[in-house]
């Protein structure tokens, strides 16, 4: 198995000192790098995982924080932060804009071989550095699928994969119409995948929290999307060893 080295970045963004976990694989040489961008309660070992997982694919990675160290295990905590960021792309897109800047700063990143993928609102974060015109070469996310202004989609330069539960009450069909119609209008590569039976947040182990209506694990389709998001990566950003 390949060597993964990891450490703790801090930084500061949207006022607050972000903690993000970074995994490097073995080697010295420059590679292709990911932003990972966390659910609504914040950074957890799931997305941690996800960054030592590519690593040992040979990607730098850089799982990015959303709330200044803190998760959010009360669904209402979590809705009175993200709620108003999620309403904010200005906002959004400068976390996500200073969790790239540490990306870029590492040494072993390749600077123009960067994807981004996220969940949840890390997810909508990916999409708002497309948005704002960021030099990425993919963006791939899950549970994510929050429209923006029409004029500002054709800054987005790379394809776009979005996966979703066909249950999902926050992201129905409508919403998903509605995305779709915005990438097809700018000009994307866009790809929506949907996963038959499936709640939002589908992809996320169970937690010590409160049970939340239309929330759910299902394992099957969690390992499906993973397998896309690589297959997105292997097509836009591929490692060569």
């Amino acid at each position: 198995m390949t060597t993964v080295t990891t450490r703790t970045v801090q930084y500061p963004a949207d006022g607050l000192t972000m903690v993000a976990h970074l995994a490097l694989p073995a080697g010295d040489d420059r590679r292709p790098a990911v932003l990972i961008g966390p659910e609504g309660p914040g950074l957890s070992d799931v997305e941690r995982g996800r960054a030592h997982a590519l690593a040992e694919l040979g990607y730098v990675a850089l799982a990015f924080d959303i709330h200044g160290g803190q998760y959010f295990s009360e669904p209402q905590d979590m809705l009175a932060r993200c709620m108003p960021l999620l309403a904010d792309p200005t906002r959004m897109r400068d976390i996500g804009h200073a969790a790239l800047n540490v990306l870029l700063a590492e040494p072993r990143t390749s600077a123009d071989q960067i994807a981004a993928i996220g969940y949840g609102t890390g997810g909508i974060i990916a999409l708002e550095l497309g948005r704002d015109g960021a030099d990425l070469r993919a963006i791939g996310t899950v549970n994510a699928l929050a429209t923006g202004e029409a004029s500002e989609s054709t800054r987005i330069r790379c394809p776009v994969w979005v996966g979703v539960g066909s249950e999902d009450p926050i992201m129905p069909p409508a919403q998903r119409d509605a995305f779709t119609t915005e990438m097809q209008n700018a000009g994307v590569d866009w790809r929506l995948t949907v996963y038959g039976g499936a709640l939002h947040a589908f992809h996320h182990p169970p937690v010590d929290q409160p049970v939340v209506p239309g929330v759910g694990y299902h394992p099957l389709h969690a390992e499906r999307a993973w397998r896309d998001i690589i297959d997105l990566l292997t097509e836009c950003v591929p490692v060569t060893k």
